[in-house]
């Protein structure tokens, strides 16, 4: 199955729990943001929705 994943750079304050806990490495922070480099990868365990602690990403069924 596939995943879609968006990080609102707007919300995202560059914190990288969601770059330490992501199991398949999707996310990378770049210019202090963090961008979902691999969104291929995405298992959709939602880990990083939960530790985002401001609500910046989102993981939806593609």
């Amino acid at each position: 199955m596939a995943y879609s994943v968006q990080v609102d750079a707007d919300k995202c304050t560059g914190d990288g729990e969601c770059v330490d806990i992501c199991p398949v490495s999707v996310y990378e922070l770049q210019e202090g943001k963090s961008l979902p480099v691999n969104a291929d990868e995405c298992l959709g365990c939602e880990s990083c929705v939960e530790v985002c602690p401001t609500g910046a990403i989102t993981v939806e069924e593609a």
